[in-house]
Parts: C-alpha cells; structure tokens; sequence
C-alpha cells in the first residue's frame, strides 16, 4: 500500500518536495528505506519518527517501508520532514484516514516522545500554503510566524497524538491567535544628538525620502557613524507585502523576529565579511548581508577597508535589486532591494582635506585609497556628502535643529507625493519613468548640461542627479525641479571631485 503526502519547501523557486511513502510485503526483515538525495539529518529522521509512532500509542508497521522524497535530484536537509514522513506513513498502514490527511501540509520536526518541534523557513511555506489553500501543520513554537499571512490557516498541535485527533474530528482543530501588534517605540538614536553637520543631516533625510544610496567621506570622529545610525528612525515601517517578503528571507536563516518584522531591517556587517557572506550563496544557497537588508539599509562603516573585489559584488544588485546566484545544478534569485549607506576616511591616515589637521600621506597613497572604491560602484551612488569636523561652539552649543519625529514626518510626506504620483520612490525608478517625472526646464537643462562637462558625469550620474532632485522637490512640496533643487542635488557629488582632485595633484 502506498500513499503520497506533499510538503512545501521553504526555499523561494525551489520546487515542493513530495514526500511518498510504501509499504510491502516483500521478503526480508522489517526496514525502513529513504530515498531522493537525504542529507544526514534526514536519513536519521527514520529513528526519530519510528519512536515517535511508538510513543504516540500507533503500531508501527512490521513491513519493508520505502519512503520517495520526490524529486529525486533535489538535495534534501533538515528535520522538517519527519512530521510528513510520520503521517504519511500512518496514512499508508491504514491508522488515519487518507481522505481527512488531504489538504494539509505538514511542517515539523518530531521529538522521540512525539512531541513537534519548530523547524526554520515557516514564512515563506505558510505564503506557498495559502496561495495552494491548504492548511499548515507546525509546531506551537512557529505558530507566530506561520500565521502571518493574511487569511492562512494553520494548526499548532502540540504532539502527535493530538494532531491525530484533530484529523479524525475537524471540529475540535484550533486557529492559533495572532499575537497583538508591538507599539512602536520612539527611536534611541536622535537626529538631535548630532551637534552641527547641517548637509549630512539634509543628505540623510533625501536618502530616506527618496530612497537614495548615500556615502560620507570625511577624517575619523567627525560623526559619521554616527550619522548614519540616525538614518534608521527615519524610515517608515514596512508594508505588509515587504514585511512578508523580508520575513521570508529571514525565515529561511532562522532569524525571524515577530516582534519587530514589520521594521525596515539595519544590517552592518564588519569590512572583513567575504564576498559570500555580503551577497549570499553557499553549497546549498542561503541570503546574504544585502538580502537581509532589504528593504531596508546596509551600512558599510570604513568602506575603503573592505577588499575591493567584495565591493564590486554590489554593483549589480545595487542597480536591479536582485541577486543572481548560480550554481552547476541549479539557480536562486535572491531579492536585494537595499539602501547603501556608507562611511569611509578620505586617505590611509584619514585626515586629506581637513582643516584643522595635516594630512600624512603622500598623493599618491591617497589616490590608492580612494582607487579602491571603483569608479562604478561610486556612480551607483546617489549623495555623496563631506563631513568636516565640527566646530567648538557647534559642539558646546545646546541640542537644536530637526529631531528624529520632525524629519519622519517630512519622509513620510515627501514619499507619500512619489507613491501618488508614480507609484515608487524616487530612487526606484525606471529611466522611462524617470524622464516623464523629472523633467526640467531649458534653464535647468543647461545649467545640468554644463554640470555633466564640469563633472564628468556618465548617464548613470545624471540619472542619479535628475532623482536627487526629484526628492528635493518633493520635500519643498515642489511640483516640478527648480534650479536651487538641481543645485543641492550636484552638490551631492562630492567623491567625484575629490577623486579629481586627488588624481591632479
């Protein structure tokens, strides 16, 4: 007798595995086979389910038992299939009825007492279960994650023998209750705790307005990292189709919080982090820094340090959102819809251009250093800011300026104006779109065009300016680019004259 089970695979592209198990009445002892590529996990998974049976009070079948994890060339990993082998399994010997197992996807790891244990990657199987409309068997310990999904239906037996219950008499299953929403608290890092800095504090909220990329060069202890910490409190909460889509990726690692899943994530990963480590991949392919960042920011404190092979990586998924990882049996596409934001010293010893100290590097160490930031990833760079140290009165001086709420509430109200209109953010969006949204008048047009001589800009720069400027606008409730709006935005290219500069001397 034989009978088949399926179970959705937690991994984004990757086909369901089928689960199908036989039993016979071959000659020879009483064995249990597993086939379809089983890592160790779940070839030991047989024991796991065998005393779990036992315990649950169910006869185990004295028969050769073949169970077929379709489809065969799919490496498969973890313990979440023991819960669907066991059923599946019990289903075939006749001790649940196959037409009541139907319908469900079964989801856990099973304890020798016969108790469900929660298992990673729950999100993004409860979104397959709720577009197949079927309901979802996991563990209590998952019952958060799985029912976030609006509209999913999802049991949370506690062992076996109640999940066994539950499926004789329908009418005794229990939704799990969605927990009540967490009450944001106010940000711990004030934009009012940074003393001076007046541009950097523009460039921070036209990157959260308009969803820009943003870099600070300036000499150490001048607030960068500090500045960019601020950048987090201004960004709105995620919806509920990006917090799905975040929730998803960091389900699949283990590392989903229900708590704070509707936040835009902070990722800031050390300069020593490998190129695998940023941009994801791995013998079985996981999400790396960029995907957990989406949605969100990235920041990359001392970014001359990283190697500049582990930088490069980020060009192209800073440019299509997305990150191809490919390997010789197969493909994943990893989301990676990120803001960059970034701070790094002007030259080994940190201090080319300041005022107040005198630089110890020779030109061409400092043209080294900057080389290491590619001429392409610096053009995917929408703001580029100088940070100078401030000065004494500035820094005795009281807190004033904009706060945190205030400048939330200009982002709000500036992407609110770019969703009306267009229905992305600035930063977003397609150069189609760009030149129907961004227009400029002939004024405008030549003073950009003389701008793009001066500066070397590429098309791609010019894109970015056109952008900045959009935002610009939309903060100053503007309707169409004016010439002090295209003036800030070039302002922003500081890195490209710095690197001028650097190369003339």
């Amino acid at each position: 007798m034989s009978y088949a089970i399926t179970y959705s695979r937690a991994y984004v592209g990757v086909e369901a595995p089928l689960v199908s198990v036989e039993t016979h009445l071959s000659g020879g002892l009483p064995a249990l086979t597993i086939v379809g590529l089983p890592e160790t996990a779940v070839r030991e998974s047989k024991d796991r389910v065998r005393s779990a049976i036992i315990n649950a009070g169910f006869e185990f079948p004295a028969k050769r038992i073949t169970i077929n994890l379709a489809p065969a060339d799919l490496p498969k990993e973890g313990g979440r299939f023991d819960l669907a082998i066991a059923i599946g399994l019990l289903a075939a010997s006749g001790q649940l009825p196959v037409e009541e197992v139907k319908g469900y996807e079964f989801v856990a790891e099973l304890a020798l007492s016969s108790e469900l244990r929660p298992c990673p990657a729950i999100l993004s199987a409860s979104i397959a279960c709720q577009i197949c409309h079927r309901i979802m068997v996991v563990a209590a310990a998952n019952a958060a994650e799985a029912i976030m999904p609006k509209a999913s239906r999802v049991l949370c037996p506690s062992h076996l023998n109640q999940l066994s219950q539950w499926l004789h008499h329908p009418e005794k299953q229990q939704q799990p209750i969605l927990p009540p929403g967490v009450a944001e608290s106010p940000p711990s890092a004030e934009l009012l705790d940074v003393r001076g800095q007046e541009q950097a504090k523009r460039a921070l909220i036209i990157a959260a307005a308009g969803n820009h990329n943003l870099l600070m060069c300036g000499p150490p202890g001048t607030g960068k990292t500090m500045l960019a910490q601020r950048l987090h409190g201004l960004l709105a909460p995620l919806t509920e189709k990006q917090a799905l889509e975040l929730g998803a990726i960091n389900s699949s690692l283990g590392l989903f919080n229900p708590e704070t899943w509707r936040r835009a994530p902070w990722r800031a990963p050390h300069h020593s982090a490998s190129a695998v480590s940023l941009v994801g991949g791995g013998r079985v392919p996981r999400a790396g820094e960029i995907s957990q960042a989406h949605h969100g920011v990235l920041f990359l404190d001392e970014l001359a340090e990283f190697p500049r092979h582990v930088l490069d990586s980020l060009r192209q998924p800073l440019e299509s959102g997305e990150i191809h990882v490919s390997r010789a049996a197969y493909q994943s596409i990893l989301p990676a819809q990120f803001r960059l934001v970034a701070a790094t010293n002007p030259c080994p010893c940190g201090y080319y251009g300041d005022e107040h100290s005198a630089c110890r590097c020779t030109q061409t160490k400092v043209a080294n250093y900057l080389q290491r930031l590619s001429g392409p990833l610096l053009d995917r760079i929408d703001l580029q800011v100088a940070v100078q140290r401030p000065s004494a009165a500035a820094l005795m001086a009281p807190q004033a300026g904009v706060s945190t709420q205030q400048a939330s509430q200009w982002v709000l109200a500036a992407q609110e104006r770019q969703l009306k209109r267009c229905g992305q953010l600035n930063g977003l969006l397609p150069v189609s779109m760009l030149m129907t949204y961004a227009t400029v008048k002939p004024v405008e047009e030549r003073l950009l065009a003389s701008a793009v001589v001066n500066l070397k800009l590429s098309p791609r720069g010019v894109h970015k300016v056109l952008r900045v400027a959009r935002t610009i606008a939309d903060l100053e409730t503007a309707p169409h680019i004016q010439k002090n709006h295209l003036l800030e935005a070039l302002s922003y290219r500081r890195l490209d004259v710095l690197s001028m500069e650097s190369q003339q001397k």
